[in-house]
């Protein structure tokens, strides 16, 4: 059976889900990243990025997902998934590395964050999609597991079109265990090329209805 982690320390802080009709992406700034926080966060519908030297706590007013029924990989994403070898859990930190892009300042992924989502992984909260060939690491993403949702944080590639199959090989993971109708692939937000992986925009409201379904389901992961 799957495992259930074990909740983490209450959050200290009081965390809100912005209303509906908020208009706005970022919602709070501020908090902390200790697991408590996090998964009382991706709870209720927000995530976590930088805002200058602060944390911003963001709820989209329309939100990227991607629907797992029906998911029909198009030709170039079973190409790609035939390619490679998928894993999960193997190489977590590596692939957060990946996708933090040392070197680059564009990248929102800091030091801090990198280590906020490896001790979620220790704890059994977050989770790698792999995939690997004869190289080694290819590409890969990473995201945060509650019950049926699963909230993807950022991918990477060393190889051509090795984050494609990488969640190709999410998708096939998620509808494995049953219950796709209801299990959530948050997305963030939509952008063309997640449109091109099947993502669409859903309105905070019904991102919520949808969150909340996924949530009573148990989780894929071990």
């Amino acid at each position: 059976m799957p495992g259930v982690p074990a909740e983490p320390l209450p959050t200290p802080w009081q965390l809100e889900a912005p209303p509906d009709e908020y208009p706005d992406d970022l919602w709070a700034v501020g908090a902390d990243l200790a697991p408590g926080t996090l998964v009382a966060a991706y709870r209720i519908g927000l995530f976590p990025m930088p805002v200058g030297a602060r944390i911003g706590w963001f709820s989209p007013a329309t939100r990227g997902v991607v629907p797992l029924e029906p998911f029909a990989p198009s030709r170039t994403l079973r190409r790609a998934r035939q390619h490679y070898e998928i894993r999960v859990d193997t190489a977590f930190a590596d692939v957060v590395s990946g996708c933090a892009r040392p070197g680059d300042p564009a990248s929102w992924i800091d030091p801090g964050v990198e280590a906020a989502y490896e001790e979620l992984h220790e704890l059994g909260w977050a989770h790698s999609v792999e995939a690997w060939d004869t190289d080694g690491l290819a590409g890969g993403l990473y995201g945060v597991a509650i019950g049926g949702l699963f909230a993807a944080e950022s991918m990477f590639h060393v190889r051509t079109d090795a984050s494609k199959a990488a969640f190709v090989g999410l998708v096939e993971l998620l509808r494995a265990a049953g219950d796709s109708d209801r299990r959530l692939l948050d997305v963030q937000w939509l952008t063309p090329h997640l449109e091109t992986l099947g993502a669409v925009d859903v309105s905070r409201a019904d991102y919520r209805v949808a969150l909340s379904r996924a949530l009573d389901l148990p989780s894929v992961w071990r």
